[in-house]
């Protein structure tokens, strides 16, 4: 009895008055003290809450609540050992791929039971079986069969709650009685009415399998047992123009079970649309009840993804209205799931993209970037980077409509996501020449060069295309480089080859702008900025800068003596820095400088050896020089001399030398010549 009334407050308490939520909290902790009922079933968090608000009025005060018609389900001590080892944990998983689910958002900080032992694994085996037995045996309108058939459904909702044991409940032959028990029994005339527990299993069934559904490998499985016509049928139950607490639990869970089924699993996204489940989904999402749209937009957003079919039925179904209003509700969770239908619509759908926009989401999409919930934000951040990947028009309409602010403040958010989305989407911005400036001016520089030292590729990749649309703008030359831009560039160390050849073309670009207007902007910073400004724009211009530049930034403009001036400074970085600009420099003026340029090799030498050196052995040319021989060797000074090379080879006569004091002897090569010096 404990056990369902919890059941109920954890679904529906939050929906009810307070007098009606307070009687049913008072109904549960009745049956606290027992502990021989469920020992080891914590209240709440939603009670503990409300008990906190909420009292008794007087006139309640003899008021008792008749609960004898739900009985003690009995388990087996191996459940309840698995029950205590899963509440030892922080908290259970509750397996539903949904996110954002009231029931799960402590997810990332749980830590998971361990997996069944092979001893508990064959007790649980045996539990499984008799659920499955009693599920068997009670598909009727019978009161005591439906109270038992609800309670099986549960237990066997609780198992699969650890993923470690959902293998063991599909092996115990569950999937095909919760199939069956999708659907109500068949009417007879000896029905009573109201129907006992009418659709509560039928929603305990649909849970259960969803939950099961969470492991690929059963999907198939349940699909086979034709689990989608019976849930697709079961988000029609209001369509008589009932509705209640019940039928609303009742839908939110068949729409939960189709998203787990069709999580990342195609045939079963195109089987969803041929049973027909894409027009009642669409339909839920004007449902009055918050949870019941959000259920609804979740199951969409996942038929929508990679699936065009999927996307053309949900568009064709006129869904686009609805989703846009959903964009502005003030629920956290439905505009996230609203948000996220939009988004994979228009993935790779531009057709879909162009009907969005004229559709009126843009705005309010804008809007969700100032959301509260950080999952909105992302999701909105990559919708924006979406629309402004191909249309330029939407890249200058998104920066107007105020998108730039919010989306430069989400590059500082500790959530690695939101920071990849935001520079995503402003790397896609910064592709127009229009919102380049305006980017840069609103503090959008700083940000996006820290993301390079991200340890995350995707991140780091982002941030590097947004800087090399940035860095096309000349307004933003000296802006980028008086922040130190060209250093991080030159000194990060990037992850993925495409971030590599990304930042040496934003380099390129900042180079080609070193000339006129910028060039002048930059002297000028050199000279009346304070230090540490002028040192960053020489050691920039020392990399950037042409040839023709150097000696009216480096010598005119005094740039070589603050670089030579960060040499002595106590930092080794700026040490370094400055020694690096030096060497680029040195390096420019060797390469390009014809003047300083290195001199061509001399003319091949031969070398006889120090024997030969002056000694008449062998000796074929004498030089006199004031009286005195020195002998030589033809063939040296053939390899040696353009000028004895001629002498020897062009036949010379005897003439007096020009300085009238020497002669040249005859050629013959017959004999030795003597050469007058």
């Amino acid at each position: 009895m404990r056990r369902a009334l919890l059941s109920w407050v954890s679904d529906d308490v939050r929906n009810e008055p307070p007098a009606i939520v307070v009687v049913v909290e008072c109904a549960v902790l009745a049956f606290a003290p027992n502990p021989d009922l469920f020992p080891q079933t914590p209240l709440p968090d939603v009670i503990h809450s409300n008990l906190q608000f909420h009292f008794l009025p007087p006139s309640f005060s003899s008021l008792s609540v008749n609960l004898s018609k739900h009985s003690v389900p009995s388990f087996s001590r191996s459940f309840m050992e698995l029950q205590r080892r899963q509440d030892q944990s922080l908290s259970q998983r509750k397996g539903q791929k949904r996110k954002l689910d009231e029931e799960q958002h402590h997810e990332d900080r749980q830590i998971l039971p361990a997996p069944p032992t092979a001893d508990e694994r064959a007790a649980l085996l045996s539990d499984v079986a008799e659920q499955v037995s009693i599920l068997e045996s009670t598909f009727t309108w019978n009161e005591a069969d439906r109270s038992a058939a609800k309670r099986a459904t549960h237990a066997l909702a609780d198992l699969a709650k650890n993923e470690d044991v959902v293998n063991v409940i599909v092996e115990g032959g569950a999937i095909p009685v919760l199939v069956k028990h999708l659907q109500a029994p068949p009417l007879s005339d000896l029905v009573q009415h109201p129907l006992p527990f009418e659709h509560e299993v039928e929603k305990g069934s649909a849970f259960a399998l969803g939950l099961l559904a969470v492991k690929p490998e059963h999907q198939q499985l349940i699909v086979d047992s034709s689990a989608l016509t019976h849930l697709v049928d079961l988000l029609k139950r209001h369509r008589n123009g009932l509705t209640s607490r019940a039928i609303n639990s009742l839908i939110r869970r068949a729409a939960d079970a189709i998203t787990n089924l069709a999580h990342e699993n195609s045939n079963i996204k195109t089987r969803v649309r041929m049973e027909g489940g894409i027009p009642p989904l669409a339909h839920l999402l004007d449902f009055a009840d918050a949870k019941v749209q959000r259920a609804a937009a979740g199951a969409l957003r996942t038929l929508a993804f990679k699936n065009d079919e999927n996307k053309n039925q949900i568009v064709e179904c006129n869904a686009l209205p609805t989703l846009i209003l959903m964009l502005r509700s003030e629920d956290a969770a439905v505009h996230y799931e609203a948000v996220g239908v939009i988004g994979n619509l228009v993935h790779s759908s531009p057709n879909i993209k162009k009907e969005v926009l004229l559709a009126g989401a843009l705005q309010p999409v804008i809007g969700l970037l100032s959301s509260c919930c950080s999952e909105s934000q992302r999701e909105a951040a990559l919708l924006l980077g979406q629309f402004a990947a191909t249309d330029s028009d939407c890249k200058v309409h998104i920066v107007q409509r105020g998108a730039v602010r919010p989306l430069i403040e989400m590059l500082q958010s500790p959530d690695v996501q939101l920071r990849e989305m935001s520079a995503f989407a402003l790397g896609r911005l910064a592709q127009d020449p229009h919102n380049q400036a305006g980017i840069a001016h609103n503090g959008g520089l700083v940000p996006l060069l820290k993301l390079l030292d991200s340890k995350n590729g995707s991140l780091q990749h982002n941030a590097a295309f947004a800087l090399y649309g940035l860095a096309d703008n000349e307004d933003n030359v000296s802006d980028f480089i008086r922040v130190g831009g060209v250093q991080r560039l030159q000194d990060g160390e990037f992850i993925v080859q495409a971030t590599k050849d990304c930042v040496a073309k934003t380099l390129k670009r900042l180079e080609e702008k070193i000339h006129g207007r910028v060039l002048n902007h930059l002297l000028y910073l050199m000279r009346a900025s304070e230090k540490g400004c002028q040192r960053q724009v020489a050691l920039a211009l020392a990399h950037l800068c042409s040839s023709d530049d150097q000696r009216i930034i480096f010598i005119d403009h005094y740039g070589l003596e603050l670089l030579i001036g960060l040499l002595g400074s106590s930092s080794s970085k700026q040490q370094l820095d400055g020694a690096v600009a030096l060497s680029k420099l040195a390096n420019k003026a060797l390469t390009l400088s014809p003047v300083d340029a290195a001199p061509p090799s001399p003319t091949p030498q031969v070398y006889l050896g120090e024997q030969y050196v002056n000694n008449a052995t062998l000796s074929d040319v004498t030089f006199l020089v004031e009286g005195k021989r020195f002998y030589a060797h033809r063939i040296c000074l053939l390899a040696s001399s353009d000028a004895f090379r001629a002498m020897f080879d062009g036949g010379y006569r005897p003439k007096k030398a020009s300085s009238g004091n020497g002669y040249c002897s005859p050629v013959n090569k017959a004999r030795s010549e003597v050469v007058p010096v």
